[in-house]
Order: C-alpha cells, then sequence, then structure tokens
C-alpha cells in the first residue's frame, strides 16, 4: 500500500504487526515470546552494525569525526546525568510511589534512555533520503555512543551493588570509557588485518571468501563482548579496515554475494527487532506511573534539545561548514530510541532493581513516541523546511579525478604553509598504506596499481594472445586497441636526447643556489620571534662598507651641486655662454682659450654612453704649461682615462689626479646612471661574437 508506507514509516508498520501478533497470541490463551536480551545483542544486533560499518561513508566519516565524536561522548553524557539527576527529583517529590527509587538506579536508566539507537536511525533516515553531512552525523553518533553507554550501564550496575562508592572507584569507571572504546577499536582492527591477510589465499577456493568476512567480524564482536568492551565498536572496525584489502583480493561474484547477503541479513534482523519489539509489549509485565513515564518522555525531548544546541553553538567555532539552524533541528529531532535500550532494560535483575517493570513501561513509552510521533513527522518536516537531501546520482569519474586533485593541492598548501592539518595527516596514512600495507595485504600486482588499470591490462593481454594465436595481426579487428598491437609488435625506443655535460664547478655553483633559494616545504616553519633570530656574522662588515660607499658618494654629491670654478668671473666659460645667449650683441667674449674643459672618458665601451666618467674642467693655465694653438682651435679636448690596476675600488682609491684642488673643481656633465662594479668591467657580449 504506497499511501501508507509514504506516510508512516515501516519501523512503525512493523511495531504494529508485532502488537496485531502478540495480541492474536495472546487471545488464543498462549504466552506471546519476549525479546530476550541475549538474542538481541548475539544475533539480531550484529549483522545490522555491521553493514553499517562495512559500507560506511569513509570521507564523510572522518571529515566529521570531531563533531560527531563531540555529540557521541559528551551529548550522551551530558543527557546520561541531566535525565539521571532531574529524575531522582521527580522521585523525590512524585510521592510514595517513587520514593524508594535511589539516585543510582535514575543515573542507571538515565544512561539506558539516554543513548541515541542505530537500529531507529537507519530505518527513519534512510527512508527520507536526508543529505549526507545530517546522515552520517546523526547515524555516527548512534554508533559511537555504544561506548559510553556500556561504560554507564556497567558502572551503575555495579555501584547498585556497592555499599559505599569512593572517589577511587569513579576515577577507575572513568578510565574504563577509554578502555572500552579504545580496546573495541583494537579488537576490531586485528580481525579487519587478519581478514584481509587471509583473503589473499583465496583465488582457489572462491566459493567460502564471503564467509571470512562474516566469520572475523562476528569474532571481532564476541571478543569484545567477551572482556566487556564495545562489540558495536568493534564491529564497525573491523568493517572499515578489513573493507579495502578484502575488496582488492576477492572475486567480483564474491562482492555482489558480501553486498547482498548483508543487506538481506540486515534487513531481516531490523524486521524482527521491530516485531518483537511490539509482541514484547503485549507480553510483559508492565507497571504504569504517570508521574514517572510523563517526566521521563518530556526531559529525554528538553535534554536532547538543549544538548544539540550548546554542543553545536561549541563546535561551530571551529567548523568551516557551519551547521545551520535546520541542521540542529534535524539532529535534535532525529534522536530516536530503539531495541537497545529495551535489551539493556531487560537485562537488569529483579534482586537489585525491583523497579524494573516501571523502567520498561517508562522506555517502551520513549521508544513509541519517538519511533511514530517524530519517525512519521520528520519527512513532512524536512519537506517544509528544505532541507538539503541526498543526491541520489553517483559521482561522475571528473568528480572523482577534480576531488582527489584539490586534495592533493590542499596537502601541498598545508606543507608550504608548515601547518599539519586533516590532509597532511591523511596523506601520511596513504603513503605509508601504499609503501607498506598494502604489499602485505593484496596479493599479486593489484597491491601496486587500481584494480581497474590491472583488469584493462589483463584484458589488453587476453585479446593481444588472441590475436597472436588467430594469425590475424594483418587484419587488426576494431575492439582491439592500440595498446594491444604495441604489446605485440613494441616499438624501438627513442635514443635519449644528449644532454651537454656540465662542469664540476658550474654544477656546484647550480647546486649551491638551489640549496640556498628553495623552500624545504616538509619542515614545519619556525614562527617569528626577534629574540630567537640567528645573527649573520658578515652584517656588521656589509653595514661599515656600505656606509662608507654611501658618506663617499655623498660627499661627490655635495661637491658637484655647490662648487663653482675658482676662476675669473667675467671670462668663466660657463658665464661667458650664459651672456652671450642673454645678450650676444652687447658682449663679446675674449680671445682666450685658456679655461676650455677637458672631457675624461672610460676606454671600456666607447660606444656608450655610460662610459664618460667625469669632466676635468681644470684650466689650462693651472698645470704650469702654455696652451698649445691646436689645442685653442679645437675647444673642448677628448682625454683617455687611465685604466685602473685590477682589484681596486673606484670609491676607495685615490686616482693620481685626485688632489684636494682637482676634486674641488669636478663637475659632472650629465648622470652617468650606475657605477660598473669591479668585476663587471669587462663588456657582456665577448669580441667576435
Amino acid at each position: 500500500i504506497p499511501s501508507v508506507s509514504n506516510i508512516v514509516p515501516e519501523s512503525c508498520l512493523l511495531i504494529v504487526v508485532g502488537l496485531l501478533v502478540g495480541g492474536l497470541i495472546k487471545g488464543v490463551g498462549e504466552k506471546p515470546p519476549i525479546l530476550k536480551s541475549n538474542i538481541f545483542f548475539l544475533f539480531l544486533l550484529p549483522p545490522i552494525i555491521l553493514d553499517a560499518g562495512y559500507f560506511l561513508p569513509l570521507r564523510q566519516f572522518t571529515e566529521n569525526l570531531g563533531t560527531i565524536l563531540i555529540f557521541a561522548v559528551v551529548g550522551t553524557l551530558w543527557n546520561a546525568f541531566f535525565l539521571g539527576g532531574l529524575m531522582y527529583a521527580v522521585c523525590q517529590l512524585g510521592g510514595p510511589g517513587l520514593n524508594h527509587i535511589g539516585l543510582l538506579a535514575n543515573l542507571l536508566f538515565g544512561s539506558i534512555i539516554s543513548a541515541v539507537d542505530p537500529v531507529a536511525v537507519l530505518a527513519v533516515f534512510e527512508e527520507i533520503h536526508i543529505n549526507e553531512l545530517l546522515h552520517i552525523l546523526v547515524f555516527g553518533e548512534s554508533l559511537l555512543n555504544d561506548a559510553v553507554t556500556v561504560v554507564l550501564y556497567h558502572l551503575f550496575e555495579e555501584f547498585a551493588n556497592f555499599e559505599q562508592v569512593t572517589i577511587i572507584d569513579i576515577i577507575l569507571g572513568f578510565l574504563s570509557f577509554f578502555v572500552v572504546s579504545l580496546g573495541g577499536v583494537f579488537v576490531g582492527v586485528i580481525y579487519g588485518v587478519i581478514a584481509a591477510f587471509t583473503s589473499r589465499f583465496t583465488s582457489h577456493i572462491r566459493v567460502i571468501e564471503p564467509l571470512f568476512v562474516f566469520l572475523y567480524s562476528y569474532m571481532a564482536y564476541l571478543s569484545a563482548e567477551l572482556f566487556h568492551l564495545s562489540g558495536i565498536m568493534a564491529l564497525i572496525a573491523s568493517g572499515v579496515v578489513m573493507r579495502p584489502y578484502v575488496e582488492a583480493n576477492i572475486s567480483h561474484k564474491s562482492h555482489t554475494t558480501i553486498k547482498y547477503f548483508l543487506k538481506m541479513w540486515s534487513s531481516v534482523s531490523e524486521t524482527l527487532i521491530f516485531i518483537f519489539l511490539g509482541v514484547s509489549t503485549v507480553a510483559g509485565n508492565h507497571y504504569w506511573n504517570w508521574t514517572f513515564v510523563i517526566s521521563t518522555l518530556l526531559f529525554c525531548l528538553i535534554a536532547r534539545v538543549l544538548g544539540v544546541l550548546v554542543l553545536t553553538w561549541f563546535i561551530n567555532k571551529f567548523r568551516i561548514v557551519k551547521l545551520t539552524p535546520k541542521d540542529q533541528f534535524i539532529i535534535a529531532y532525529g534522536g530516536l530510541r530503539g531495541a537497545i535500550a529495551f535489551s539493556l532494560c531487560y537485562l537488569l535483575d529483579y534482586k537489585h532493581f525491583g523497579m524494573r517493570d516501571m523502567f520498561l513501561t517508562a522506555i517502551i513509552t520513549v521508544i513509541f513516541f519517538t519511533v511514530f510521533v517524530q519517525g512519521m513527522t520528520i519527512r513532512p518536516l524536512v519537506d517544509l523546511l528544505a532541507v538539503k537531501k541526498k543526491q541520489e546520482t553517483k559521482r561522475s569519474i571528473n568528480e572523482e579525478i577534480h576531488t582527489q586533485f584539490l586534495d592533493h593541492l590542499l596537502t601541498g598548501i598545508e606543507d608550504i604553509c608548515g601547518h599539519y592539518g586533516h590532509h597532511h595527516w591523511k596523506d601520511k596514512l596513504n603513503r605509508f598504506n601504499k609503501k607498506y600495507v598494502k604489499k602485505c595485504l593484496i596479493a599479486g600486482e593489484r597491491s601496486k596499481e587500481p584494480q581497474l588499470i590491472a583488469f584493462y591490462h589483463k584484458m589488453e593481454m587476453k585479446q593481444a594472445i588472441e590475436l597472436v594465436e588467430s594469425g590475424g595481426i594483418g587484419k587488426i579487428p576494431s575492439a582491439v586497441s592500440t595498446v594491444s598491437i604495441q604489446n605485440i609488435n613494441p616499438k624501438t625506443l627513442p635514443v635519449a636526447r644528449i644532454l651537454p655535460a656540465l662542469s664540476k664547478d658550474k654544477e656546484e655553483e647550480i647546486r649551491k643556489i638551489l640549496r640556498n633559494n628553495l623552500q624545504k616545504t616538509r619542515q614545519r616553519l619556525r614562527s617569528y620571534n626577534r629574540h630567537t633570530l640567528v645573527a649573520d656574522p658578515y652584517e656588521e662588515a656589509w653595514n661599515q662598507m656600505l656606509l662608507r660607499r654611501q658618506k663617499a658618494r655623498q660627499l661627490e654629491q655635495k661637491m658637484n651641486n655647490y662648487l663653482t670654478v675658482p676662476a675669473h668671473k667675467l671670462d668663466s666659460p660657463t658665464m661667458s655662454r650664459a651672456r652671450i645667449g642673454s645678450d650676444p650683441l652687447a658682449y663679446e667674449p675674449k680671445a682666450d682659450s685658456e679655461n676650455l674643459p677637458i672631457i675624461t672618458i672610460d676606454p671600456a665601451s666607447p660606444q656608450s654612453p655610460e662610459s664618460v666618467d667625469l669632466m676635468n674642467e681644470e684650466p689650462k693655465g693651472c698645470s704650469g704649461l702654455p696652451p698649445s694653438p691646436e689645442e685653442d682651435e679645437e675647444g673642448l679636448v677628448m682625454r683617455v682615462k687611465e685604466p685602473s690596476s685590477p682589484g681596486t675600488d673606484d670609491v676607495f682609491t685615490p686616482g693620481t689626479g685626485d688632489s684636494p684642488s682637482n676634486q674641488r673643481m669636478l663637475r659632472c656633465l650629465s648622470d652617468p646612471g650606475p657605477r660598473p662594479e669591479p668585476e663587471e668591467g669587462e663588456p657582456f657580449i665577448p669580441k667576435g661574437q
């Protein structure tokens, strides 16, 4: 009936069927069967958890692991203690029927009812097709809170038998949480590795390959439960660890068998659990107390809402993708309770917990309310709030390639920044897995290359062999690709291009440049601190040299700017030119060529204008020699500057004509640009090229 199943979840219909079956059996006069805890925990629960763990969406789970752990651990602890404390207060105020229930009994009841149930969450959330983020947050919380529930349940059960609880007992109880959770994960990892290693040698007995997956997973669950560790976490860990290696080793038919057998097994278990819940409701002994039941239901909802709001406010400070108010509402509303709480309560001993029937009645009421009311209304609310739904189509190869490319890119950025984040450790784990683990757990060539590429090479080789055997190399069928033909007639490799040999000095120089300038990316960069900076031993000497050069240049600039030529003011060449330019008729210069300036040039590169050095405006009379008539007619006389000896510095080494009187008369003809260094005196292009 599609119209009914669209409104009412399957889990609700199954409970109704169980109620009808239980009523029918009771009406006939027989005693209906009750869901015993041993049957539930040993046979009905493991298939559901193994199916969830084996096909867990690992990428979303690991990316949101911090959020899931905070909801699972802190949220469950908050629910248990908040609910237990308030119920103890209700029992103290509730009258004569509730006064005898102590604090430990209420805390035990709170720890049983506080945990979100994975079976109920799976049953409801898979039907409404919520987006991956919300699904993994609620479902991941329901899986990982098992460790907290197991610890609190056994802890308060043991404390109820004690006459007095000491501080040491509380500390040991707190430490037992880490033992139970991490111990369960450790057991699961051990069995997962054994399963992967065993599947390496099953190539000749393909029929029993699926059996090893079920066998080792169930062994992990039983081993964990044997030592009171978390069996659910052991199952999840074994499924997650074994899957990539087992799927690389087993055949495609075995993979299909595992997939559909797990789905069928978990579906049957889920159906039986909800039917038995309905039957047990009719068959069980109930003690109804309005105050206790209504208070339990009310405080369950309040604790869940408050816990989600406070924890989300804290989590959003650290998340890049924030949880919106709509997401928070769905997470709070999706906290469904189920058969795990019922079975744990059924395990309680009448001797120590005489109020077990009242606890069972309250737990069944909460289960029915969450599954029926919240389970039936969550789909319309998701549509009303326009919460993002899950994409039904698989991701294309293009999306897969770009996702992997972005992962590599973010890993590289983290390395360059020196920040060891999520992508860095993921990359480290992948490298370790590829280098060591795959070689041990995956058989043959599949450990070195992806399964798809290995299958492609196998098909190509098969086609090539068939082609050779048929002798039809001349007639190439269209199905055979060029790779097959290359396998038959391999081309001769092209001769490697001969690279010019580098001299030892040149090679060492290149190495030095690379060593000094390239960033060592795989090292954490130290943060800047002026107190920890290493002093440069050459820094002081360089500073002294730069100061000396700067002073010399400043002195030269001042002399060029402010000193004038101490000759006859009226007969100075500059003044004469200025007067002639302003009024050529009023002033006629003397026929006197004593003050002709001399330009000194550098012979390094006569073509370049930078070779003009300084102008020596030296009057000929000051040199003690009479001016020759040729010089009078030539005007400006060009004299070649003597080349400096190698290893000297123009700034610090005084020349022959650098007497104070000569320096006083220096004047810059034009800005010569940057002065060449002593080592760069040679022209850039050698002669003859």
